[in-house]
């Protein structure tokens, strides 16, 4: 029987996609193989608005690859795990809608990578643990003798600064959400007693980016534009931004908007 590593769900617009590999949710190849497939599936889906990317249980998000599959697979294998594992997160972060990480327990190595190529980052803070108990994040895979080796040194480094990034990956440290929310690679941080109250909690705020509340294309192609643009020249960037625009002058959703901005009142709008 096949066991299902990533489960999706959709809900008011948002597809679930919950990592489940007990005890720590670590990802393998055939974990990756599910992520990718709905991430696909949330592209061609026109009724998913927002991805909310969570693991499962109160104490890990992920910890990162299986090192058991690591340690026993050949020189080959890795290599092409790693190269799917960033074609997977490049097309997360390079589709045009919200991605959400919901942080609900510690995010350390692939983990952390995996929550770097969401655009916002949401960490609980579990009232119910003392605070040296609290969730943890960081990459530390130097301590394995090996470096971050799914975008972790390229996206850390662009989240934070290269220097800081040098430093947080070479001591291998980990550190709560707190300083990771000062480090700016997590937005917000939210109590909950546990994982169900805190995925209630991000679940309706993911409401907010979806029709009748938000113009979800336009919420989507603002991610594209930043995406995007961030990793290219300045005025290619702005060509970019400026057919993204096109693109949306050219939907239902920027009429609405405008006419809602004219006749005083509160758009309503269709993500089209």
């Amino acid at each position: 029987m096949t066991t299902t590593l990533v489960n999706a769900s959709k809900h008011e617009g948002v597809m679930v996609l919950e990592l489940r590999n007990p005890p720590a949710n670590t990802y393998s190849y055939e974990m990756m193989r599910e992520l990718d497939a709905h991430v696909l599936d949330a592209r061609m889906d026109e009724s998913i608005h927002v991805l909310l990317v969570t693991g499962s249980g109160d104490k890990f998000f992920c910890a990162g690859a299986d090192i058991n599959m690591l340690k026993t697979a050949d020189p080959t294998f890795k290599y092409y795990f790693c190269l799917h594992a960033n074609e997977t997160l490049n097309r997360l972060e390079q589709t045009p809608k919200l991605v959400i990480a919901a942080l609900n327990g510690h995010t350390v190595g692939g983990g952390l990578e995996i929550a770097m190529a969401a655009d916002l980052r949401i960490g609980m803070n579990n009232t119910s643990l003392p605070a040296e108990k609290q969730p943890k994040m960081g990459l530390p895979e130097v301590t394995l003798g090996v470096l971050p080796g799914t975008g972790g040194t390229q996206r850390l480094a662009r989240l934070v600064n290269k220097s800081t990034a040098i430093e947080l990956m070479v001591e291998g440290s980990t550190f709560g959400f707190k300083r990771g929310q000062e480090l700016g690679l997590v937005n917000q941080i939210w109590d909950a007693a546990n994982a169900t109250e805190f995925m209630a909690k991000v679940q309706a705020y993911a409401e907010q980016f979806c029709p009748p509340h938000k113009a979800s294309r336009a919420v989507g192609r603002i991610k594209r534009s930043v995406q995007s643009g961030a990793e290219i020249p300045f005025e290619s960037a702005l060509a970019i931004e400026r057919e993204l625009q096109q693109l949306l002058f050219q939907g239902e959703d920027a009429k609405e908007g405008l006419a809602a901005y004219i006749e005083k009142r509160k758009g309503n709008f269709t993500g089209r």
